[in-house]
């Protein structure tokens, strides 16, 4: 295990709460990677912790569909399929329809500069490379959309549905052209929202989501050939 995190301590939670939260937010921003083996004794020497919080987040982490048991190799990182993605996206790009319709009309001043402003730090963060604060900065950007959307249920599982594929957008942020593009994405966006555009907002808004899809897919082959590759060499 060569992932670089540390448990996240916060006096407000039972300890087997700040172990599955630490261990999520690992899983989700790709700091352990899909397939990766999930050793109870390493990892509870890593948190510094007993085993018993360690196998309680696992059993969490099981049920939340981000960790799998395999038999005789223990638990494991879960990878998501094509299809997973596909019906992720599927929903999320219905819902964003919704979100951006009432951002639109409901957006007040306050929003759109908040939105210039996130648009502003996504782009002044390229240069410094860091993926988790970028992907960070990016998840900002949206969450001033859902909030102008002002419908709390919406916001909610539009949250758990980005979540779900959280961990690929680190990929997805790699490649400088594509953070690029995002900036330029944002920005017809906002003029959008700002315009009251429901129709252009919601066309840059699929393209925006058909970007992130392809660019997904394209991580998640690479890492099906980077598991086999592996498997065979154990065989």
């Amino acid at each position: 295990m060569t992932s670089d995190f540390s448990i996240q301590m916060n006096e407000y939670l039972p300890l087997r709460d700040v172990v599955f939260n630490t261990l999520r937010q690992a899983i989700l921003k790709g700091e352990l990677k899909p397939g990766e083996r999930l050793m109870e004794i390493a990892l509870a020497d890593r948190l510094g912790v007993s085993r018993t919080p360690i196998r309680e987040a696992m059993r969490k982490l099981e049920l939340e569909g981000l960790v799998v048991m395999i038999p005789r190799r223990g638990a494991h990182v879960a990878s998501i399929t094509e299809k997973d993605l596909n019906d992720v996206l599927e929903v999320r790009m219905a819902l964003e329809d919704l979100s951006i319709e009432k951002a639109c009309r409901l957006r007040t001043k306050e929003q759109l500069q908040r939105m210039q402003y996130a648009t502003m730090e996504f782009e002044r963060l390229m240069p410094e490379g860091n993926l988790v604060r970028i992907a960070e900065a990016d998840v900002e950007f949206h969450d001033i959309i859902y909030e102008a959307a002002d419908n709390l249920r919406l916001n909610q599982v539009l949250n758990n549905l980005r979540e779900q594929i959280y961990r690929y957008r680190i990929e997805y942020l790699k490649d400088e052209l594509t953070r690029k593009q995002l900036v330029q994405e944002h920005k017809e966006l906002m003029n959008a929202i700002a315009d009251q555009d429901e129709k252009q907002a919601k066309e840059i808004s699929y393209r925006h989501l058909e970007n992130q899809r392809q660019a997904i897919i394209r991580s998640i082959r690479s890492e099906e050939e980077e598991l086999n590759k592996k498997r065979g060499k154990e065989k």
